[in-house]
Order: structure tokens, then C-alpha cells, then sequence
């Protein structure tokens, strides 16, 4: 029998096969009987209403079934119902086609029905609008003086101390503004949705998103369901990034279809059309940032403005992070948003700390210059065990072994301090570095275990794997917890009719679902134990529990490991086709609040700078982590990995250019909207310092899916600087900037 892995073991993912030969089904996959394809249609202006609509061209396609608009849809609770909206703007969510007003370009208008997909392609083609255009505004600039804090966030904006006073006296200032670009969803999936229709009252749903129970709930209270009645699974989601945290647009269209012509509908969105989703906001800052004779902090002073959409408020977290990673006795915080006429943002990789600090981090690197001091000692010497705002201890923080380890592995020591002053041929070479901060979220969670006759285990939750590695990492606390191969663990997720779990989202997987399987197989080993102790057949005698182990399929005895039982029998002894139980994990319970819950990363970055040409490449990166106990080094690294390369977009790549006299995007395609390809990707050097930590979580886990991205835009926008001596403030840093 194979041995079983533990915890802390670099394991493959078990549902790679699947996936690398096409048997994992996505949202847009899924077999159904008589199914129909919808292709949507999308706004031709950026803001006014729709005069009129001509469907009949379309209709006249061999193939087409049916072209929705706002005039023929059916009525659904969905366009009735209150949700509030937020605090600031009392006005509720997008809802497609529910009149003929036009908030945004590429809104969808319309959704064009087929027997196959060709079929309403060209349909689609074919649907022509007429509009009384609005004036329209997508600049964030040109919104500044309507810039206003939502209730919700009045909270966050403090001051304290006198920041006036203590830049006065400061030996080192900077006062500068920074800019970084709105940015796109692009996972590898594009948002998609299978309806099943069965014809007896119930639906299911195949969906692309990052919490079937969430889309459940929002869903079945848009169309007048129940949990019951309306099913939604997502076994298999390619990237999601918190692009998937609630239903978009395709969902509703498809089930609208479906509710029309009582059939199973499929629609998926273009890549285009994903230009028209959620998106992180671009942001506006100035910092002001202040030290004393000993390179500490003195002053922060952060003035944020972020976008929003006009119908929809949408918030982040922007200015905390620096205060948090830095106390500081003086500061002043605003944080604000300014509507413009876009889709609403939302929740993008490390939403508000990829924005915030990496802005921040670059403000630092230009006050150790000002200061005359190293990057790394600056940090260093404002280095605290204290949460800066919450004024409370960690329940962990090893961010002290990461910038040794890190600043060790990257060589920094050997970094020469004078900008321009590193060079290979016509290169300029530049090191910069970062710190990264991240929360450390667990979420309530519960999984249910099964232990069949054959001694397969099968664990479930309704947990979404978005790619990050839930399955593998589930699997692994399973084998490690009982005693298995890992061919013996069966891993179901992705159904909202499972054990109730939270979004995949803020990095809390690993640290919720994760510590309720390992609760979970705890109960299960207790029943196991049980069952043997209470059979007429028991092989043990009386024995206590501590005093039995569970590995290779077996229960057996410590002292003598020849006396053992395997799962099958204990199943038989228990007269039953198989043992389940089912555990529960609750922050308020299983966590403290007594203390902050942070990951934290030092990121080092080395560039080259073509100085005839101003092309930049990022040669290393060097990223030290500190989060907790990993349970699986090699998907943890991964997810570094993609949080880094993400950096790397953020710093020189991504950018929504905007044509403010269309109110459109332009460069809405992936030949135009640059990201990093392979040729941008050379040597990522991960490395996850020992940060051991029982109060956070059962499992110590404190979740890598976002640290990756917090510092990384920040260090190489710091070693371009290093490399040319130019400070460019607006990101991304793109070659006609820096020549």
C-alpha cells in the first residue's frame, strides 16, 4: 500500500489529470438535453436609454428561437425586489434588461437564442438600436470633486496625532501622488452558465463562481425559488480572482431564457464581453509620508480616491495597510470613492492591499532616499510585532525572518545604493524591494466525511476550487489525518447542496474548509474507534484511544503495530454500508479576536532597463513569505507564483485605456490589453519562512492566495527607480513613461 503524505508534503494535484486531458467540465461544458445557446448583444453608447430595438432581422435566422429584450422578458421577483443598495446611494445592483436605460458601454441589451451557437451568433449580428445618448464621464480625474465616503467607511477615515506638526519637524519628507490604472478580470475561464431545465420545477445550475451557496442564494431570490428547487454546482473553475463572488451577468440571462422557453440554456461571455465585468478600480493617492533622525515613521498622511459605478457603490480597503504594517503616532487617513460611468468594480487579487500598499511601498522607497538610508533598513527599522492601527499583538509574525531570508537569497547586501549606478551593456540593472501584508480570514465552514465497505473516504463540502488547489490540499489533510494513500481519498466540492462553506475568496480555503476536514476526520477517527471498542470481534481488548494510530488503511496499536484493523472491517463491524459524520468550523469559537491576523511578505526585485529603448524586464524576483503552516509547498508556491506574475501586469503592464469621448474601452481584447506571457516570466524565487501558529486557526494555516500580489508591483516599480534614476508614480510603468 502507498504511503499516505502529511501535511507539509509537496503533492501533485489530484485533479490535474482531469484537467490536463479535458475531463474536468466547466460551467460552459456541461451536457444538457435540448440545449440551447444565447449569445448576448451589448450597447452601442455609454449612457442615455434605448429608443427603440429591432429584433426581426434576427429573428429571421434559420436557428434562432428567441431574442430577449427589456421589452418581452419575463417578469421575475428579480426586477421588484429591494436590495438596498449601499449606504452612500440607496440604489440597488445592475439588473440586464430590466428597462431601457443604458448605464455602461457594452451593457447587454439584448440576448439572442439558439438551437447552436452559430445559429445566435448571428442573430446577435443582427439586433440594431437606436438611443437618445446621455453625457457620459469614465475619467476618474475628471470625477475628483465628486469624490465622496460612504458611511461604512467613515469609520476608517481617522486622525490622530498632528501630522502637520510632526512633517515640520521631520529630517526626511515625501508628498507625492501616485496613480494606478483600472484593471481587468482575465482568468483563463470566461464567465459562463450551463441552466438545466428538468421540467418538474427544479433547475440546476452550472455556473463559473467562487461560492455555489452564494450564487444559490442570490439566484434563487432574483427568480422565486428555493435551495431546494434551484441547484448550483461548479466542480471545476478556471481562475476566478474574485471575479466570481457573486453571479455575473451571463447567470441571470441564461436563467431568464430558460424561465421564457422552459429549455436548458447555455450562455458564455466573449473576452470582449468580460471588459464589461467587474474589474479592479483604478485609484488615485497622495501620500505623505514623514521620518525622524532614527528613520522612523512620524507621519502618514494617505488621501485615496477610488472608482466606482454611478448606479452601484463599491468600496476597498486602501488606506489601512501602511498604517497597519508601520505604526506611526500621527496620521491622517480619507478614503473616498468618485462615480464614472463603468460596470461596478469589485474584489480583484489582494482587493485594496494590492492597490494600497503597493502604492504605499513605493512612497517608502522614495522616503529612504530622501532619508539617505537603505530600502530594507528604513523597513527595518519600523519593523513592529504590533498591528499599527488595532494597537494588538499578532497571533503570529515572522515578517522579520522573511526580509533576512529573503534579503539573503536575493543577495540585496551586495546591492549598490546609487540609482543608475548597476549596468551590463546597454541594460541598467535595478534592485528594489517591498513589504507585503494580507489578512488572515477564516470563514465558517463544515465538511462531511464518508468512510465506505471498500475503506475509500470521501470528504465533502460545498467549497469551491477556483485552481488554487483545494482538492489536493482537502485530500492531503485527510491522508495525513487517517492514514491513507491518497488514491483512497475521494474530494467533493463545488455543490450547493453540501455541507455549507464560504466564498473562495480573501485567501480563506486552506484555513477554513481545511480546519473543518481535519475536524471532521478527528470525529471520524473517534467513531472508528468506537465501533471497534464496542464489537463483540474487537481485536484491541480495552484500550484507551490515545493509545491507537491511524495509518496505511488501518487502525492499530501503538505498542504493537501487528495488531491492527482495517477500515473495510470496522465499516463491517459497525453492521452498516459505511461511517459518516459531519464537523463544523466557526471563527468566534476556533479563533481569537484578541489578537491581529496577518500574512506578511518581503519582496526583492531585480530589473534591466534598455536605455536606448526603455523596454523593461523583470530578471528575478525573490519573495519571502511568512504565512502560517503551509500544507502543500508545491500548490502554495504556485499560488505565489501567479500572485507574483500578477505584480508583474500590475506593474508594467495592465492598463483599461479608456477613449472618454466613446466612454469605451479600447483596448477590450488580450492582443491590446497587455499581461504577462511567458516571455515576461524569468526566475520567481519563493521561499515560505517557518511561522508556526496555533491561534489563528486549528490547522495553523493562514492562506497564500493573495500575498503574492501585496509588494510585487511596488519592488519592481522601486528597482526601475534603482536602475534609472526616474520615478515614475503612475502604474503601469510602460516604456513611453520612462523615456
Amino acid at each position: 500500500m502507498a504511503a499516505q503524505p502529511d501535511i507539509g508534503i509537496a503533492v501533485n494535484r489530484v485533479d490535474g489529470a482531469k484537467k490536463v486531458t479535458g475531463q474536468a467540465t466547466y460551467a460552459g461544458e456541461h451536457p444538457a438535453q435540448d440545449l440551447l445557446y444565447g449569445v448576448i448583444v451589448s450597447a452601442g453608447i455609454t449612457r442615455g436609454r434605448i429608443t427603440s430595438i429591432d429584433t426581426s432581422h434576427a429573428r429571421q435566422v434559420e436557428g434562432v428561437v428567441e431574442v430577449l429584450t427589456h421589452e418581452n422578458r419575463p417578469h421575475v421577483p428579480w426586477f421588484d425586489m429591494d436590495d438596498g443598495g449601499s449606504a452612500a446611494t440607496s440604489k440597488p445592483p445592475f439588473r440586464t434588461l430590466c428597462d431601457d436605460s443604458i448605464a455602461f458601454a457594452g451593457q447587454p441589451i439584448a440576448l439572442v437564442v439558439g438551437i447552436n451557437f452559430e445559429a445566435a451568433r448571428r442573430g446577435a449580428m443582427l439586433v440594431t438600436a437606436s438611443y437618445q445618448e446621455a453625457s457620459h464621464n469614465t475619467s476618474l480625474e475628471t470625477a475628483l470633486p465628486q469624490r465622496f465616503t460612504p458611511e461604512e467607511k467613515k469609520k476608517g477615515n481617522t486622525t490622530k496625532g498632528d501630522v502637520d506638526a510632526a512633517c515640520a519637524q521631520a529630517v526626511a519628507k515625501v508628498e507625492r501622488r501616485y496613480h494606478l490604472a483600472m484593471e481587468q478580470h482575465h482568468p483563463m475561464e470566461m464567465h459562463a452558465t450551463t441552466v438545466e431545465w428538468h421540467g418538474n420545477g427544479t433547475v440546476t445550475l452550472y455556473d463559473k463562481n467562487q461560492g455555489s451557496q452564494n450564487a444559490q442564494e442570490q439566484l434563487t431570490r432574483a427568480f422565486g425559488y428555493t435551495a431546494e428547487t434551484l441547484k448550483v454546482i461548479n466542480p471545476y473553475v478556471g481562475g476566478a480572482f474574485g471575479s466570481g463572488l457573486r453571479p455575473a451577468y451571463q447567470a441571470y440571462l441564461a436563467m431568464l431564457a430558460a424561465i421564457m422557453l422552459e429549455r436548458s440554456v447555455r450562455v458564455t461571455l466573449t473576452r470582449q464581453q468580460m471588459f464589461t465585468h467587474v474589474h479592479r478600480p483604478a485609484c488615485i493617492e497622495d501620500v505623505t509620508l514623514a521620518c525622524d533622525a532614527q528613520s522612523k515613521l512620524t507621519a502618514i498622511a494617505l488621501k485615496a480616491t477610488t472608482s466606482t459605478s454611478q448606479f452601484e457603490t463599491y468600496t476597498e480597503n486602501i488606506v489601512g495597510w501602511g498604517p497597519t504594517a508601520y505604526p506611526c503616532e500621527n496620521i491622517r487617513l480619507d478614503y473616498a470613492v468618485a462615480a464614472i460611468d463603468t460596470p461596478t468594480p469589485g474584489n480583484m487579487r489582494a482587493p485594496g492591499a494590492a492597490t494600497g500598499m503597493n502604492l504605499f511601498e513605493i512612497a517608502m522607497d522614495e522616503l529612504a532616499y530622501a532619508n539617505g538610508i537603505d530600502p530594507l533598513a528604513l523597513r527595518l527599522a519600523n519593523y513592529s510585532d504590533t498591528h499599527g492601527l488595532k494597537d494588538l499583538p499578532y497571533t503570529s509574525k515572522a515578517l522579520m525572518a522573511a526580509y533576512q531570508e529573503g534579503a539573503a537569497r536575493f543577495g540585496w547586501h551586495d546591492r549598490s545604493p546609487q540609482p543608475r549606478s548597476m549596468h551590463e551593456g546597454k541594460e541598467l540593472i535595478g534592485w528594489g524591494m517591498a513589504t507585503g501584508i494580507w489578512d488572515a480570514l477564516m470563514l465558517k465552514a463544515s465538511a462531511r466525511a464518508t468512510l465506505d465497505e471498500r475503506g475509500i473516504l470521501t470528504i465533502a463540502s460545498a467549497a469551491s476550487d477556483i485552481g488554487t488547489g483545494t482538492y489536493t490540499i482537502m485530500a492531503q489533510i485527510v491522508a495525513g489525518a487517517l492514514g491513507l494513500p491518497l488514491d483512497r481519498v475521494k474530494v467533493s466540492l463545488g455543490d450547493s447542496s453540501l455541507p455549507p462553506a464560504g466564498l473562495a475568496g480573501g485567501s480563506s480555503m486552506a484555513t477554513s474548509v481545511g480546519a473543518a476536514v481535519s475536524r471532521v476526520c478527528g470525529e471520524l477517527a473517534q467513531q472508528l474507534f468506537k465501533t471497534v471498542a464496542q464489537s463483540k470481534d474487537n481485536p484491541f481488548g480495552t484500550v484507551r484511544f490515545e493509545e491507537v494510530e491511524f495509518c496505511e488503511g488501518c487502525m492499530r496499536l501503538v505498542k504493537d503495530p501487528s495488531r491492527f484493523i482495517d477500515y473495510p472491517n470496522i465499516v463491517a463491524l459497525s453492521g452498516a454500508s459505511s461511517l459518516h459524520c459531519e464537523a463544523s468550523i466557526d471563527p468566534s469559537k476556533d479563533s481569537t479576536d484578541a489578537k491581529a491576523k496577518n500574512t506578511h511578505a518581503a519582496v526583492f526585485a531585480e530589473v534591466r532597463v534598455d536605455q536606448e529603448l526603455g523596454v523593461v524586464r523583470v530578471t528575478r524576483l525573490t519573495l519571502a513569505v511568512a504565512a502560517g503552516r503551509i500544507i502543500n509547498p508545491k500548490t502554495a508556491r504556485s499560488q505565489i507564483l501567479g500572485g507574483a506574475v500578477m505584480g508583474i501586469g500590475m506593474a508594467l503592464q495592465e492598463e483599461s485605456m479608456f477613449d472618454h469621448r466613446l466612454g469605451r474601452i479600447m483596448n477590450h481584447n488580450l492582443a491590446e490589453y497587455h499581461i504577462p506571457c511567458h516571455a515576461d516570466v524569468y526566475d520567481i524565487d519563493v521561499i515560505f519562512v517557518e511561522e508556526p501558529d496555533s491561534e489563528m486557526s486549528p490547522l495553523g494555516a493562514k492562506g497564500v492566495g493573495e500575498i503574492g500580489t501585496v509588494g510585487t508591483a511596488a519592488a519592481i516599480a522601486n528597482a526601475i527607480y534603482h536602475a534609472t534614476g526616474k520615478r515614475v508614480r503612475d502604474l503601469p510603468i510602460t516604456l513611453d513613461k520612462l523615456l
